[in-house]
């Protein structure tokens, strides 16, 4: 390092002609100077000339009314390690912490920016802009990912300051509405520098707290500077990615905050937000009623329906003993007919036996004689057999279905000490208590005989 040495007299400066130092040692040495003068500090101006090459950085002048500097903003210090959280642009007025240096190259001396941050409303619009461009592309506003807020939250969460207006319009409007409804309010500052890391905490809070089914992010109106923590991305993202629906109800209806575009629903204020959270029970309990009595009404046209259906299936059912006398009527004819065939087998059997005999008395072989006997005296064993076993069936078959059609009749379920009671007035059959009323006349049928009786105490259930 070479450094410049300063003359304060004209004998001094006599003997500079015999130090000579060159362009690059001079422009080092100022360097130096600015460097360790000044290190660094902070300028307010206006960005003009920006240039963002491949590399990275960012160049431009930054000026005022009566004069102008060159600055860089290498990309090793700025958004990649937070030093900015906006784009630089065009004609934005910032502030900007810098160190003063030199481009010895060409001898400039220029500012290298460490941070910087947007100054005016103008440059907090600027910066809202940007912050709502970048969320979008990245889908926090869409549509897709928003929750549904609960139909009637028994417990709800109010990100808010326990101080003013707001809290007290809130509390008013849900006991109003839905006085049985619980509050849990977790007191932010929703202005200042630390506003935004106060709201991000209480949202976090109750998260872990897990009682809450919906929170309500709220504050009255101001100016752009005053909603700030609301247009914050560090928020945006905490309420993007809660579990728990949120209501954003930030500023008056004119207001629009990077709160409300990535909240679940937005309130235009936050009375509005209570409104939306929580339903009139009045109105609730005149619901109610309507559907009490649209169940009702279909009840009672189930219940005229299904007896339409019970008079008609009575209508249909045949009786059980006109079905026992066809099977009866048919094991008679079984029965005739297996008696015919055995009657005409035997006489087969007997004109068979007959000829036999007769052309044995022809031919007189006495062996060939038993022999036809023996085997004439096993086929009617046979035959005999036969005809018993299929009897037998035909007998077993009989009984079983005698017994299946008595245990289809009523008639053996009165036997078992059961009754039928039958209304005096519509001769119509009971089968519930509550169809009674004390007074009514009733016949009640027995397996053997029936009484007539009247209702003195009717129980039900």
């Amino acid at each position: 390092m070479f450094y410049l040495k300063i003359f304060d007299t004209p004998q001094r400066m006599m003997g500079l002609a015999q130090e000579i130092i060159t362009v690059s040692q001079l422009n080092e040495n100022i360097k130096y100077i600015l460097e360790e003068t000044f290190g660094f500090v902070w300028v307010e101006g206006e960005i003009s000339n920006l240039r963002r090459p491949q590399s990275g950085h960012v160049y431009f002048t930054l000026k005022d009314d009566k004069s102008q500097i060159r600055a860089v903003y290498f990309k090793q210090f700025g958004r990649y390690r937070q030093g900015v959280s906006f784009e630089l642009e065009e004609g934005l007025h910032i502030l900007c912490r810098a160190k003063v240096s030199v481009y010895t190259p060409r001898g400039e001396y220029q500012l290298i920016v460490e941070s910087a941050e947007p100054r005016g409303v103008g440059a907090l619009q600027k910066l809202f802009e940007q912050l709502k461009v970048k969320l979008a592309a990245e889908g926090l506003f869409d549509e897709k990912y928003k929750k549904t807020i609960p139909f009637l939250p028994r417990i709800i969460g109010v990100i808010t300051s326990p101080s003013g207006a707001v809290i007290k319009d809130i509390l008013n409007i849900m006991a109003r509405r839905f006085p049985s409804v619980d509050l849990i309010i977790a007191p932010v500052r929703v202005q200042g520098a630390e506003a935004t890391r106060e709201i991000v905490q209480a949202l976090r809070n109750l998260h872990a707290d897990g009682r809450t089914e919906v929170i309500i992010i709220a504050r009255g109106g101001g100016s752009l500077e005053d909603l700030a923590p609301f247009n914050d991305e560090m928020l945006a993202r905490e309420i993007f990615h809660s579990s728990i629906p949120i209501v954003s109800a930030v500023g008056h209806e004119t207001d629009f905050t990077i709160c409300d575009f990535v909240a679940d629903l937005r309130a235009p204020t936050p009375s509005a937000a209570a409104e939306l959270v929580v339903p009139e029970r009045e109105e609730l309990l005149k619901k109610l009623q309507k559907l009490d009595n649209r169940i009702k009404v279909g009840l009672l046209r189930c219940v005229e329906e299904k007896k339409d259906e019970l008079d008609e299936l009575k209508t249909r059912l045949r009786d059980p003993r006109r079905l026992l006398a066809g099977w009866q009527i048919h094991l008679d004819v079984l029965r005739d007919r297996l008696k015919t065939a055995f009657h005409h087998i035997e006489k087969n059997l007997y004109t068979d036996l007959r000829q036999r005999e007769l052309r044995l008395l022809h031919q007189s072989p006495a062996r060939k004689i038993e022999e036809k006997k023996e085997k004439i005296n096993n086929i009617g064993r046979n035959m005999r057999r036969i005809f018993s076993g299929r009897l037998a069936l035909y007998n077993e078959q009989l009984r079983r279905t005698a017994v299946v059609l008595e245990s289809l009749s009523p008639l053996n379920v009165l036997r078992r000490g059961y009754s039928i009671t039958r209304s005096m007035a519509g001769n119509a059959v009971i089968r519930r208590a509550d169809e009674l009323r004390v007074g009514d006349d009733v016949n009640i049928r027995l397996a053997e005989g029936s009484i007539d009786a009247r209702v003195k105490k009717v129980s039900r259930g």
